[in-house]
């Protein structure tokens, strides 16, 4: 499980394409409490740790070597994320180790079970913050987003500001900007959409009962 809480901005450095997905290495700090088995959010994607950590050369500036991890991602995980187009070299992605009992929940319950893509349709400003709208590919998965509830976001535990038939909307701030992914978005770019899984068991529970 995760709280959506963004712990590092990793980078991919290798992309190993198979026949049945890819093998990604993705260089982060968090790397070196990775053990093989261990999950690990990537974007959203809760990821398994494939082999020990191992270093790779440094960005050029410290000069220093990093840790990096390794990583499959199935093909199915490909055609129902946006990790296809953030799983190549350079490629940045939100990471999040698996909470440990007796850590701080600071976001909300996050499985790491993307439910569906969306696409940037709007950005604007907004005083210091800046207004994502964000349209899932299907309408109804809106059903489950509420205005003030919560939703992850290629990994981000956000507040919704605003919905409609069509989009959400959430606020993000200078911190949320600058440390995770989203501050580079564009109009048109897909993300990561995992709803409160709350909702979905409430629904769930709801239509047994009218069938009963």
């Amino acid at each position: 499980m995760f709280t959506g809480i963004v712990q590092d901005l990793g980078t991919v450095v290798d992309v190993d394409e198979q026949e049945d997905g890819v093998r990604l290495r993705v260089s982060t700090s968090l790397a070196g409490d990775l053990r093989p088995g261990d999950s690990i959010a990537v974007n959203g994607c809760c990821l398994t740790a494939v082999g020990e950590s191992a270093e790779v050369p440094g960005d050029g500036s410290a000069g220093t070597a990093t840790l990096s991890f390794v990583a499959d991602v199935m093909n199915e995980s490909l055609r129902r994320t946006s990790l296809s187009r953030a799983a190549r070299p350079g490629g940045r992605v939100n990471l999040e180790l698996a909470m440990a009992a007796g850590d701080r929940f600071g976001g909300h319950i996050v499985q790491g079970h993307v439910d569906a893509t969306g696409s940037v349709a709007q950005i604007r400003p907004d005083g210091f913050a800046r207004i994502l709208r964000i349209a899932p590919e299907d309408p109804a998965l809106l059903r489950y987003v509420v205005e003030k509830g919560s939703i992850t976001i290629d990994g981000v535990s956000l507040t919704v500001s605003s919905i409609d038939g069509t989009a959400l909307e959430v606020s993000l701030i200078p911190e949320t900007l600058e440390r995770t992914t989203l501050g580079g978005l564009g109009t048109g770019d897909p993300v990561n959409l995992e709803v409160d899984v709350l909702a979905k068991h409430v629904e769930k529970l709801l239509s047994m009962k009218d069938h009963s």
